[in-house]
C-alpha cells in the first residue's frame, strides 16, 4: 500500500475517532473544562497526529495510548459527578475573594491574583468600584462571580411589588425562507395563520431570514432585505386601545340615557371594565 493512501486511511479513521471521543466529553465549553480534561485533550490529539503520519509506529500501539487516555479521564468524569471530593480533586474548588465586601488578600496570594487582576475581573461584570461588592468568587473555570450589594443591584419588578406576564420562549416558524412546521404546531398555530399574518405585512415566505412567534403569539419578522422595514406587532396595543374605547362608549352611554335601569347598566359594567383594563393594562403595553 503507498504511504500517502495509508496516512489517508489512518487520518479518516482518527479524525472519526477524535470526533467521536470529543463528543463523548459532553458539550461543556473549552473554558469549563478542568484543567485535567484540558491536558488529556491536548494529549489525545498529539497521539491521534502521531499515528496519523507516523508510518513507523503500529498503528495497535497508537490506538491503545489514545484509548487509555481517553478512558481514564472519562471513568474520573463518572466518578466526578457523583463524589464531590473527586470533584474538588479533578476541577478545584472557588476561592472567595470578596467576602462581606471585603477584599480577601490571603485568597488573592494563593490563586496568584493581583489587585488589577480582581479589578479586570470585576470590569467584565460592570463592577467599576470594588467597594461596590458584597460577594465574590473566583470559580474552578477561572470565571468570576459577583454578588453586588443590594443598593447596587438593578431595580426589579419584585422589588416595585409589580406584576409581570409570564414569558415562555420563542418558536422560530420561519427560517432562511423555509417554513420550521415543528415550532409552529408547538406554538398551537396554523400555516394558514402564519401566510395570514404574513399577508398583512405584505411579505412572503421566501422572502423572510427569520420569523419568530413570541408568548403573545405575535409574529416578529426579519427579512432578507435589510433596507425593507417591517412594521412591529401591534396586536396588544390595538388590544388594550379597544377596551379602553369600549369603556369611554360604556361611560357616554350612562350619561347620555335618560332610563334609569339602562344608566345603572352602563355605570356597572363601565367600572367592571375599568378593573379589568387595570389588571391587564402591564401586560398588553410594548
Amino acid at each position: 500500500m503507498p504511504d500517502w493512501l495509508e496516512i489517508v486511511i489512518r487520518s479518516t479513521s482518527l479524525l472519526i475517532i477524535v470526533f467521536l471521543v470529543s463528543k463523548a466529553f459532553g458539550k461543556r465549553q473549552l473554558a469549563q473544562l478542568s484543567l485535567f480534561e484540558f491536558i488529556a485533550g491536548i494529549v489525545v490529539a498529539v497521539i491521534a497526529a502521531n499515528i496519523s503520519i507516523g508510518l513507523g509506529t503500529p498503528i495497535t500501539h497508537g490506538l491503545v495510548g489514545l484509548s487509555i487516555w481517553f478512558i481514564i479521564p472519562m471513568l474520573l468524569g463518572l466518578l466526578a459527578i457523583k463524589s464531590k471530593p473527586i470533584r474538588n480533586l479533578l476541577e478545584g474548588k472557588g476561592a472567595v475573594l470578596i467576602k462581606d465586601g471585603k477584599i480577601m488578600e490571603d485568597n488573592l496570594k494563593k490563586e496568584r491574583f493581583s489587585s488589577d487582576d480582581l479589578l479586570e475581573k470585576l470590569r467584565a461584570k460592570n463592577v467599576f468600584q470594588a467597594a461596590d461588592v458584597e460577594f465574590a468568587v473566583l470559580e474552578p473555570d477561572g470565571g468570576l462571580s459577583v454578588l453586588p450589594k443590594k443598593e447596587n443591584q438593578p431595580l426589579t419588578p419584585k422589588d416595585m411589588g409589580m406584576k409581570v406576564a409570564p414569558i415562555k420562549e420563542p418558536q422560530s416558524v420561519v427560517m432562511d425562507g423555509e417554513v420550521l412546521h415543528e415550532p409552529l404546531s408547538t406554538a398551537g398555530l396554523s400555516l394558514n395563520w402564519l401566510e395570514t399574518e404574513l399577508d398583512k405585512l405584505g411579505v412572503s415566505i421566501e422572502n423572510v431570514y427569520l420569523a419568530q412567534v413570541d408568548s403573545y403569539g405575535q409574529l416578529n419578522v426579519d427579512l432578507f432585505d435589510d433596507k425593507l422595514q417591517v412594521p412591529s406587532p401591534q396586536e396588544k396595543p390595538l388590544l388594550l386601545a379597544t377596551l379602553k374605547k369600549c369603556q369611554a362608549d360604556m361611560e357616554v352611554f350612562a350619561l347620555s340615557t335618560q332610563n334609569k335601569d339602562a344608566k345603572k347598566m352602563y355605570t356597572t359594567n363601565s367600572q367592571k371594565l375599568q378593573n379589568a383594563i387595570t389588571k391587564v393594562e402591564q401586560y398588553l403595553q410594548n
